[in-house]
């Protein structure tokens, strides 16, 4: 049975994060979240993989390439414009030609949900859909069940009105009729699959099969946060390995939940504290305090920084006496207000913050911002600003 895995979307919330990078491409433990799914599909046995790409496609085949390393055969389908996951799956179609299994590209998952769709749906013949249980099911695509047959799939239901709190685990398993079945879809702009799943007949019953591991996904900034503490948790039990590369000075302080790439440098008196991911090429200054971070490669943390419950960009650099203070904030992000949201902030690719910059948390500082030295920065900013102080 082939995967088709669906991985060409941009995941706008999630910007400028994304502005660079697509979404499953985002690093979770230094890798990116499609590489869980890839490593689940290999893990449950299935060899040969059709990935559909479209936005900034280059960052996915490049590092995935003939999927070789993951002891799978990689085939890449182009969506060249973003028109809706059933849209993209149609682009798998040429590649198909028995039952498979399809899959989100932009969660986290582990195998043993890819192992018990399979197993449904080659015990049974039906279409087949992974389903989960969350405490706020009205950020995800809802289902109601009779039993294990799928009665209804709602798209984000208003929190007072949602009938349920298992939601579609964007797992599936399908046979070839299911193309057919989106080709006959109305369609208003774009071409949506829960919509094809929810209202042709020709594909139904719709079997739900219930995922009893860990399911993550990253729909805001801040839950790329929770997600990297819960694999850097995991890892602990796995000893991970530091490369030789690294340069750690012999008077640091690294926690055990802690995971760097190679060529990292910790200069001396530097506190590296748990939940916190260092890419490939970061450097922390003298007497830094980093704690509950996501550190994009060749990112600078200058001597005397202090940053918490932050997410720091891809070449962004954090001037000496820094501080992203950490803790929570209210935060509108599409016209939907968070509240007491457990987050610093977000410094943007390539960003430059000066000395002794206080960061407000809850701030989100576009690509390319520049802040001069001595300023006090909270809100959302736009890329390419420049703040100067007073």
């Amino acid at each position: 049975m082939k995967a088709v895995i669906l991985a060409a979307g941009e995941g706008s919330r999630l910007r400028p994060l994304t502005n660079r990078r697509p979404k499953p491409m985002l690093p979770v433990g230094n890798k990116p979240l499609l590489e869980s799914v890839v490593e689940a599909v290999s893990a449950a046995g299935v060899t040969e993989i059709v990935l559909v790409v479209g936005y900034q496609r280059e960052r996915i085949q490049s590092y995935f390439g003939d999927g070789d390393h993951w002891n799978v055969d990689i085939t890449y389908a182009v969506q060249e414009k973003q028109l809706g996951t059933g849209h993209a799956l149609l682009q798998a179609e040429p590649y198909i030609d028995s039952d498979f299994i399809t899959l989100n590209g932009d969660r986290y998952i582990e195998s043993r949900i890819v192992e018990d769709v399979i197993d449904e749906h080659l015990e049974t013949g039906e279409s087949c859909l992974g389903v989960t249980r969350v405490e706020a099911p009205n950020r995800f695509g809802v289902v109601e069940l009779d039993g294990q047959i799928i009665t209804e799939l709602i798209e984000k239901p208003m929190p007072k009105t949602t009938p349920s709190k298992q939601i579609n685990a964007g797992v599936y398993a399908f046979t070839p009729e299911i193309f057919s079945a989106v080709r006959q879809t109305e369609s208003y702009g774009e071409q949506e699959l829960t919509t094809t799943l929810q209202t042709q007949s020709t594909i139904r019953p719709l079997r739900a099969v219930q995922c009893n591991c860990f399911w993550g996904d990253v729909s805001y900034p801040w839950d790329l946060l929770w997600l990297n503490n819960y694999v850097l948790d995991q890892q602990i039990a796995h000893d991970p390995e530091i490369p030789r590369s690294v340069d750690i000075a012999s008077n640091t302080v690294v926690h055990d939940n802690v995971v760097v790439d190679e060529d990292v440098t910790i200069q001396p008196g530097a506190t590296v504290s748990r939940g916190t991911s260092l890419g490939e090429n970061v450097s922390v200054g003298s007497n830094a305090v980093v704690e509950d971070a996501v550190v994009f490669p060749d990112a600078t943390i200058d001597p005397g920084a202090v940053i918490r419950n932050c997410i720091v960009g891809a070449n962004a650099t954090i001037g000496v006496n820094t501080t992203i203070e950490g803790g929570s904030a209210d935060i509108v992000l599409d016209d939907e207000v968070h509240t007491n949201v457990m987050f610093g902030g977000l410094i943007g690719d390539n960003a430059h913050l000066g000395g002794n910059v206080t960061v407000k948390p809850g701030t989100i500082l576009g690509e390319s911002v520049s802040v001069d030295s001595g300023t006090v920065v909270s809100g959302q900013v736009a890329d390419g600003t420049v703040i100067q102080r007073g």
